[in-house]
């Protein structure tokens, strides 16, 4: 019991920062059909009453793919897809309205939902639905007429806001009505994506059947920027594979990111827990797509040598890093990733991997002065991270003089010279006497709680 309860009391302590960090923000959490007509569907609304209690601003929007197709099928109805969006006829439309309302009334019940033997027990949540979307037909393209298939027109943001300021959730899905009284049939992706871009919510989540993005090493892909995403859907639809749950919310994160949303999460509905996890713990467990900005945290060529080196060199020549050479950084560049700040390089750090010992150095870790006031240096260590873990590296270690506190702010501990690989220990400088900290990486990246 004690050991469960040292469990509990650390991963609470844990979890205040993010916490914290989340009161007050807006998110916009896509639930496609998929993941409400999993088993787990339960302890996901049971998280997101969770959140609800914690002072987040929730937008829920669902969509209803599987359910519209299984009951078109039942009906003897035939619908073909036109550039991945289903074209509605009349006749369709109806069993679309007929899926999407009796999703609506089915969530508003289990957000209703206070039984005292549940996770929701006194929660009393407002939902509210209603004409936020208004829609227009999407018309004619390529000579197919997608009917009653639509697009957004406008969105009611200031109606929304006062229902978020009332400490609603807002549930919005896939049918929305037109200025001339006709009901379209939207994608659950574009009224997700559209309402995080015009809320400027703080985040995108959504669900797929896997933990994230799979690398190709088998991992979840921790943190993805646009460019990267964009990368991973142009292999996609190489393969085939243009439609699936995990590409379509590809799109729209990468399409809200673009516009400013900061970050866009997506997480396996099979794993209970999984928005718990992802948005209070340090590592998370699924993928998150942040914004790029005109710094870039890249690997180093050869071209930044010279930016590297007027980085490092005060350090050098105060004792706080090892002198490098010139000739010994073009051989160690492909070691090296920077920060890159309109073409100037004001962060560097080198990862040195032991591959027999399933361990590798994280070194030469410098910041430019006038930008050691934020996350620059956590934002190399992440990489680094990532770098290791898809690597199949399991610890990283540091050898520091004065850097110690940070390192242990991380994550680090301090060991003995033992626990260096046996090729390290036969360089370690004894007049130099650097404290030795190791970081345990068990397959994921440490994230922030700013994230």
């Amino acid at each position: 019991m004690k050991l469960r309860s040292t469990a509990l009391v650390n991963g609470f302590r844990q979890s205040a920062p993010y916490v914290n960090a989340h009161q007050n923000k807006t998110i916009v959490v896509m639930l496609g059909g998929e993941a409400i007509a999993d088993p787990n569907f339960g302890n996901i609304v049971n998280d997101i009453a969770l959140l609800n209690s914690l002072g987040l601003r929730l937008v829920l929007v669902y969509g209803a793919r599987p359910q519209i197709s299984q009951n078109l099928e039942k009906q003897g109805f035939e619908t073909p897809y036109h550039k991945g969006v289903r074209v509605t006829d009349s006749a369709a439309l109806e069993v679309v309205k007929q899926a999407a309302g009796q999703l609506q009334l089915d969530i508003t019940a289990r957000l209703s939902m206070s039984l005292n033997n549940t996770p929701m027990a006194g929660a009393q949540i407002n939902v509210v639905s209603g004409n936020f979307v208004i829609a227009q037909p999407l018309g004619v393209d390529e000579g197919v007429d997608y009917c009653h298939s639509g697009r957004i027109r406008r969105i009611d943001i200031d109606g929304i806001h006062r229902q978020l300021d009332q400490h609603s959730i807002v549930l919005l899905g896939p049918v929305a009505s037109s200025v001339t009284g006709e009901c379209f049939n939207l994608t659950s992706e574009e009224v997700a994506t559209q309402l995080a871009i015009r809320l400027n919510a703080d985040k995108l989540i959504g669900f797929c059947s896997l933990q994230g993005v799979i690398g190709p090493n088998g991992n979840v892909l921790s943190e993805l920027f646009p460019h990267q995403a964009e990368e991973i859907l142009r292999q996609r639809a190489t393969a085939g594979d243009e439609n699936s749950g995990t590409v379509r919310f590809l799109r729209g994160a990468v399409a809200a990111c673009r516009s400013g949303v900061p970050r866009s999460h997506l997480l396996s509905y099979k794993v209970d827990g999984s928005l718990i996890q992802e948005l209070f713990s340090v590592e998370g467990i699924g993928t998150q797509i942040v914004t790029e900005s005109a710094e870039r945290v890249r690997q180093a060529t050869i071209d930044d040598i010279g930016g590297i080196l007027e980085l490092i060199r005060p350090l050098e020549e105060q004792g706080i890093l090892v002198r490098r050479s010139r000739e010994q950084l073009e051989q160690e560049i492909p070691r090296f990733t920077v920060i890159d700040r309109d073409e100037r390089i004001i962060g560097c750090a080198a990862l040195y991997p032991y591959p027999d010992s399933q361990t590798a150095e994280m070194a030469c870790v410098a910041v430019h002065p006038e930008y050691r006031d934020s996350d620059r240096g956590t934002n190399l260590l992440q990489y680094i991270q990532q770098q290791a873990v898809q690597s199949g590296i399991k610890t990283i270690f540091v050898l520091t003089t004065r850097s110690i506190h940070w390192f242990r702010e991380h994550g680090f501990v301090e060991a003995d010279v033992t626990a260096l690989p046996d090729a390290k220990q036969e360089l370690y400088n004894l007049q130099r006497r650097s404290k030795v900290l190791t970081l345990t990486l068990n397959g994921r990246v440490m994230r922030l709680p700013s994230r």
